[in-house]
């Protein structure tokens, strides 16, 4: 509880309600027709019919009555108010509530990404940094290479952030440092990205700037229905790159997690392909992935 103490002026209408510290910088003289509504200690204060003026500035509160009533059978309760209100709101204004941000952490099929995955929405769609020399432009990514030497690529898609290591320590021995900074970098404020993300749906467009075919689409669809899901939860991306009618092949983009992801090849192979070879038999044939 913060101690108040009541202190008379020489105008016998207003009375000083005195804090133990500095309340503001500078001064608030507010009436009846101020805009109080990011001031909660002021609007608690004018429920009172007789208070006509509230004067706030360094350590105290001056509070201005009509005549109709006397500081003796008020006063008390005015100095409760005060007590409470700046125990909820020690700087007057009304505190915002910080966004809470928890993350907790996720092995990906591939050993050397970890997904570190929020409560909260982080973008719509995604963007992939594969250096700290491209990450101008996404601050979260810059942040986590500039911070950890190990960190070599990032992925932020929807609520998640992947995080791609290179060999020079193991992920149990940095999680919790990775977790914890992405957390508190979030829980600050920090900026996520400041281009535009890439959509989920046809990401080739942004890729080589054309739509797909009407094959593409087909193969697209049911990528985005039976495959995309379960490689999104595990921290990656892989999206239709382009498809070769002559050899009835689809060529596949991997990002997040799935980049470099030693298991990719024989995902490709032992599910996609075979997915696509059953919803689309006279389509595909093959599948490759067109980054390895």
């Amino acid at each position: 509880m913060r101690t108040i103490l009541i202190e008379p002026t020489e105008n016998p209408k207003v009375m000083k309600f005195v804090a133990d510290y500095n309340l503001i910088p500078g001064s608030l003289e507010l009436d009846r027709t101020s805009d109080i509504s990011e001031i909660p200690l002021a609007q608690e204060l004018f429920n009172y019919p007789f208070v006509e003026r509230v004067f706030i500035t360094a350590n105290f509160v001056a509070i201005a009555k009509q005549d109709t009533v006397e500081w003796e059978h008020v006063v008390e309760s005015l100095k409760n108010v005060i007590e409470d209100e700046l125990l909820a709101n020690p700087r007057i204004y009304l505190q915002k509530k910080k966004e809470m941000y928890q993350i907790y952490a996720e092995m990906t099929p591939n050993p050397n990404a970890m997904k570190f995955v929020s409560s909260m929405m982080l973008m719509d769609g995604f963007v992939e940094v594969k250096s700290l020399e491209q990450a101008e432009g996404v601050p979260l990514a810059e942040a986590i290479l500039k911070e950890f030497d190990f960190a070599k690529e990032v992925f932020i898609s929807d609520n998640f952030v992947s995080v791609t290591r290179d060999n020079s320590v193991e992920w149990h021995q940095v999680m919790m440092a990775v977790r914890g900074y992405i957390a508190e970098y979030l829980q600050n404020g920090g900026a996520i990205s400041n281009i535009v993300s890439q959509k989920h749906e046809n990401p080739v467009e942004q890729i080589i700037n054309r739509d797909y075919t009407e094959d593409e689409q087909k193969i697209s669809d049911v990528l985005n229905e039976y495959v995309a899901p379960a490689v999104e939860n595990d921290g990656g991306k892989i999206s239709l790159m382009e498809y070769v009618k002559e050899s009835k092949t689809a060529r596949m983009l991997l990002q997040g997690s799935c980049s470099g992801c030693p298991s990719s090849t024989a995902t490709l192979k032992g599910g996609i392909e075979n997915i696509l070879k059953q919803f689309l038999p006279d389509l595909v044939e093959k599948v490759e992935a067109v980054n390895g």
